[in-house]
């Protein structure tokens, strides 16, 4: 088996990994969600959403601000992420919408995606230039 088929194996591993924690955790997750839902709450908000789930304060504090926290940081990153390796920024607004359904579940197809994208790059970023063989430039003023 060659090297290059032994990574596209290793990364389609990871890749079913992702895939299968992004559908589990949006299985585990929503359930609750359409409960708060139900009970009046709007998805749409992330105000009332994060507040609902700080105001009890303890464990439900404590997973809110931290979630809070990872999702801002997931949201900046995966803007400026999909613009900088070329994959442009729509994806990045789409991934962005995804995150609202669930962090946990739009991260890891995030993830996927990105690694799928620059797998097709031959240098493994768009942007990137060969460099040049410093013995090339041996005897070039």
């Amino acid at each position: 088996m060659t090297t290059q088929m032994r990574g596209n194996t290793a990364m389609n591993a990871r890749h079913a990994f992702y895939v299968v924690a992004g559908i589990a955790a949006l299985l585990l997750t929503w359930p609750f969600a359409f409960d708060w839902i139900g009970d009046g709450g709007n998805i749409l908000n992330p105000v009332e959403f994060f507040g609902d789930g700080i105001e009890p304060g303890g464990t439900a504090a404590f997973l809110s601000i931290d979630m809070l926290i990872a999702w801002t940081v997931f949201i900046v990153w995966v803007l400026t992420d999909t613009a900088r390796i070329g994959l442009g920024r729509k994806w990045g607004v789409v991934f962005v919408l995804l995150s609202y359904i669930g962090v946990s579940m739009a991260f890891p197809f995030y993830l996927v995606a990105r690694e799928r994208f620059l797998s097709r790059v031959p240098s493994g970023r768009p942007d990137a230039k060969t460099p040049e063989d410093p013995a090339s430039r041996v005897g070039r003023g």
